[in-house]
């Protein structure tokens, strides 16, 4: 998922798919507060206009506004696992989660920027694409009962999918990500 992508016109967007979307999102209620435990030594605090959010050190991210947390470093000729899924700014733009699929097979080869799948939110419909060259290992099953775990705790128990490989190569460390959503937030602001 690319918000810049809704105004690009690059790839699918709400627009595209004849959905409405939320005109100024960052004024709208905020979303509730992430289950992510603050403790300043693992998690940073967010805040840019109204928008806040707890960013967890350990992760890296994507200007796609996806987050990738690597759980099995490469051993033994397997390259690392990782856990994939969206930021809080990410569910924030797409409302509260009402649906989501996943057409890529565990053990199936991926590429960043492919699309694995979708969610569909309130506010918004996206594709879920690859941010990791390698192999889709399976999609977070507990997100078919329970869907909008994707908003209501996006760092932990609604994780995406699991992927083994190598990250976007231009994923970057939290400090790089909060200059993207400071760019991101300023732009939509105008």
């Amino acid at each position: 998922m690319t918000f810049d992508n809704m105004t690009t016109g690059r790839g699918p967007t709400t627009l595209e798919r004849g959905m409405e979307c939320d005109p100024n999102p960052l004024s709208a209620t905020p979303a509730p507060v992430s289950k992510t435990p603050f403790d300043p030594a693992t998690v940073i605090l967010y805040k840019r206009n109204r928008f806040q959010s707890r960013l967890p050190r350990k992760f890296l991210y994507t200007r796609s506004h996806f987050w990738l947390e690597e759980l099995e470093p490469a051993s033994d000729g397997k390259a690392p696992l990782y856990k994939v899924g969206f930021t809080r700014f990410a569910t924030r733009m797409l409302g509260e989660i009402v649906e989501q699929g996943f057409e890529a097979k565990p053990g199936s080869a991926i590429t960043v920027g492919q699309t694995l799948g979708w969610v569909e939110g309130f506010k918004a419909l996206s594709d879920v694409y690859g941010v990791i060259d390698g192999t889709f290992e399976g999609a977070n099953t507990t997100l078919n009962d329970d869907p909008s775990r994707i908003d209501k705790d996006p760092y932990y128990a609604g994780w995406l999918y699991l992927a083994r490989g190598t990250p976007d190569p231009n994923s970057t460390a939290v400090d790089g990500y909060m200059q993207v959503l400071d760019a991101t937030i300023d732009k939509m602001l105008g």
